[in-house]
């Protein structure tokens, strides 16, 4: 199920409206700076995603008095170090191309601004969760640019060569898992650096690591939903239905996919671009089926965090905040530019974060992969659209909180850990390493 890629994590959370004091480090007031100078303004624009050299050319052939200075990132993981470094350096861009876990530690650290007052009153234009995923105490530091309907895409010649349905609950899900090892075939791929699998199925059991109490942090890693959460992913590494093949060889991971060794995904569509780009053997032979649940609940697409749920932010550093702020919404509004991001032959294969994003499902799914299945597909993403989770609440340290959390889960993949000792762990950890940054915690 990892969701990882060279591109690193894509994330989305639900932050917003913590009109509450304490919670953060302290950090500087927002300045706008020359916001209204004159004459032509440039503003740097840091992202890794593909697709965006062409957005930001078409931007530039539009706006007369602003432009867009690209330079593209290698990914996610270097993004957070370089932008650290520039912020640190006094030398930040305009605008970064980002995900929404990053945004609480980044407001904690002084390193964005607040663009409240440029973007509030467009507001309709987007889904619930894709606006939530750029606010953080109810100010708005970027403009949302994408979302995250979630979804399994299996192969269909596998699935009717063994007698397999599409797995509608967790439970069908492992069930699968074991006739297919029979036959010496893998029903997913944990890899050992991704912990994210635990995280999502965690998020959609209801579970919340981190919450607001008070004027305090509440930290939670033992909770209902995620132990509800653990135990499938532990029978699932139990009963080896699972392939261990590291991204760090994504070349491998995606053979596996294209010849048959490992049998479903549960992905989102910008994932497919990455199987279009690297598939030879297998287009026509997938289909999508929605989310498994878990038993006996109705069906819930989790909240795409750590799939999509990019945002474009401005800087504390940029001087030019409103403007930066416009080409943000621009970036994220326009037609052709949301159409590009959404085709995963010309962009990333994201879901746009407009409220109204079914008419660029079409381009987020790929025909070619999916062939006589890719009408029927169309709906399964369209149905997934509207269950996105929106109350998920990524904490100040959760970066910090994450690369912890790598470390344990490699351990877990290779069964030298059970998932619950894991959350034991990071529970300790995470109530200490907040206590320790001076931010008041409970847990």
């Amino acid at each position: 199920m990892n969701f990882t890629s060279p591109r690193r994590r894509f994330a989305r959370a639900a932050v917003a409206g913590l009109a509450l004091t304490g919670l953060l480090c302290a950090c500087g007031g927002s300045d706008t700076g020359d916001s209204k100078a004159s004459g032509p303004v440039t503003l740097p624009f840091w992202g890794w995603a593909n697709g965006q050299e062409a957005v930001v050319k078409a931007f530039n052939a539009s706006h007369k008095d602003v432009q867009l200075k690209y330079t593209k990132v290698t990914d996610q993981l270097t993004m957070q170090k370089q932008l650290t470094n520039a912020v640190k350096a006094d030398n930040a861009p305009c605008l970064v191309q980002n995900t929404a876990e990053y945004v609480t530690s980044w407001v904690s650290q002084g390193a964005l601004a607040d663009i409240t007052q440029y973007v509030e009153g467009e507001k309709s234009k987007f889904n619930t969760g894709s606006w939530a995923g750029a606010q953080v105490q109810g100010k708005l530091y970027g403009v949302p640019t994408s979302s995250s309907p979630n979804f399994t895409i299996y192969r269909t010649d596998i699935f009717q060569k063994y007698g397999i349905k599409p797995p509608v609950t967790w439970d069908d899900f492992i069930a699968a898992g074991k006739e297919l090892k029979k036959h010496g075939v893998k029903i997913t791929n944990y890899a050992g650096e991704d912990p994210s699998t635990l995280e999502v199925l965690a998020m959609q059991a209801g579970a919340h690591w981190y919450a607001i109490d008070g004027n305090s942090w509440k930290v939670d890693f033992q909770d209902a939903g995620t132990l509800k959460a653990a135990k499938v992913i532990q029978e699932i590494i139990d009963n080896d239905l699972n392939a261990k093949l590291s991204f760090a060889d994504y070349a491998a991971v995606q053979r596996s996919f294209d010849n048959g060794s490992t049998a479903t995904r549960h992905i989102s569509t910008w994932q497919m671009a990455g199987m279009v780009q690297n598939f030879d053997k297998s287009f026509g032979k997938w289909a999508l089926s929605p989310w498994p649940t878990f038993a006996g609940e109705t069906a819930k697409t989790p909240a795409g965090t750590n799939l999509t749920g990019s945002v474009t932010l401005v800087t504390e550093q940029c001087e030019h905040q409103e403007q930066a702020a416009e080409a943000a919404l621009w970036m994220s509004t326009d037609p052709g530019a949301v159409k590009t991001m959404a085709s995963p032959e010309t962009g990333n294969g994201v879901m746009p974060a407009l409220a109204d994003s079914d008419a660029y499902v079409g381009e987020a799914v790929s025909e070619k992969l999916l062939g006589d299945n890719y009408e029927p597909a169309q709906k399964v993403v369209k149905d997934s659209l509207g269950t996105v989770t929106t109350d998920w609440a990524f904490g100040p340290d959760w970066t910090a909180m994450f690369t912890e959390m790598q470390s344990g889960w490699a351990k877990v993949v290779n069964k030298e850990q059970k998932v619950t000792d894991l959350l034991a762990h990071m529970q300790e950890w995470t109530v200490d390493d907040l206590k320790s940054r001076g931010i008041s915690v409970k847990g």
